[in-house]
């Protein structure tokens, strides 16, 4: 063989003992390209750490809430149970089903007109503590001037003072102003009461509204109030509903303003009925539980409409801009 043969399957041999990595080396190699292993989970453990693991049995969730309806359902059920249940009788499933208290208390105890007048307040009402809240939010959110974080300070504080401290006051001016004995008291005393509150929410829920909505509708030749009305209104729908169900709540159940303000019958809300419905010797229990479901009536109509609007409306407004 030639020197140039040899050094040639000299170098085979050295290229090939190079590339031909076998055993202990061959497996560190592929497990370094292959990185490293997890450990496997062992059959039948289950994780920790988790929320699986942190997750609370049923009962003790259910047994709860079971207890709070319970607590809660007792006394309508037992409103119903009086209401629909024959003078006289006790059992305890009203059966047969007696409309005669519904009757006495509607024709019998004028509350058709306690009725209609609470209706007519309860709307007043809304529709005026949701303009002027409107007004107001927008002014909180929109513009700068000196003294406005007082200003929402005051208006806070005065949700600390009650309602029976602001009769007298209150008495004097509507008796200057010949409210007393009129719907009007009733309705600008509830409106004065709700409207801190519900500027300051819907101030809140105006700053979560892009400005530049406005700005665009402006560029477009909108003024202020037309912008606001035709970019800003259509998205304040939430806190406009949760604002308004609160006042229409609030203003239905009232009974201080509507017992000190209001002394003829015809001018009675259902608060104020129902009171007088409490004799000095006797009550008429299937009466006083038909005009109680009578006043219930429309807030659960109320809340079943709006409670889809309502906790996006409160939260929304909450938020500070």
């Amino acid at each position: 063989m030639t020197p140039v043969a040899r050094t040639a399957e000299r170098n085979d041999d050295q290229m090939t003992s190079a590339t031909a990595v076998t055993g202990p080396e061959q497996d560190a190699t592929e497990t370094v390209a292959a990185g490293p292993r997890r450990p496997g989970r062992r059959p039948g453990r289950r994780p920790t750490g988790s929320a699986a693991a942190r997750r609370a049995p049923r009962w003790a969730i259910y047994l709860p809430l079971a207890a709070y309806l319970l607590f809660t359902l007792i006394p309508f059920y037992w409103i119903l149970l009086f209401a629909f249940r024959e003078t006289g009788s006790t059992a305890l499933v009203p059966w047969p089903l007696t409309f005669e208290h519904f009757d006495t208390v509607w024709n019998g105890a004028g509350f058709g007109v306690f009725f209609k007048n609470s209706v007519i307040i309860a709307v007043l009402t809304v529709l005026l503590t949701t303009v002027i809240a409107l007004a107001g939010g927008y002014a909180l959110a929109r513009f700068r001037f000196r003294g406005k974080n007082a200003c929402m300070v005051l208006m806070l504080c005065t949700q600390f003072v009650p309602g029976a401290m602001m009769l007298i006051p209150l008495f004097d001016i509507f008796r200057t102003t010949h409210l007393i004995n009129t719907l009007w008291s009733i309705v600008v005393a509830d409106a004065v009461f709700h409207l801190p509150l519900s500027i300051i929410l819907m101030a809140g829920f105006i700053r979560n509204i892009p400005i530049e909505l406005e700005e665009a509708s402006w560029v477009d030749g909108c003024g202020r109030f037309s912008g606001f009305r035709m970019t800003v209104l259509p998205l304040l729908r939430p806190g406009v509903v949760a604002i308004s169900s609160f006042a229409f709540i609030s203003s239905w159940n009232n009974f201080l303003f509507a017992l000190m303000f209001l002394n003829s019958q015809d001018q009675f809300t259902i608060p104020v009925g129902l009171s007088y419905m409490l004799g000095e010797y006797s009550v008429d229990f299937g009466a006083l539980a038909a005009g109680g479901v009578v006043a219930v009536v429309p807030v659960v109509l109320v809340f079943a409409y709006v409670q889809r609007f309502l906790v996006q409306g409160l939260s929304a407004g909450g938020v500070k801009g």
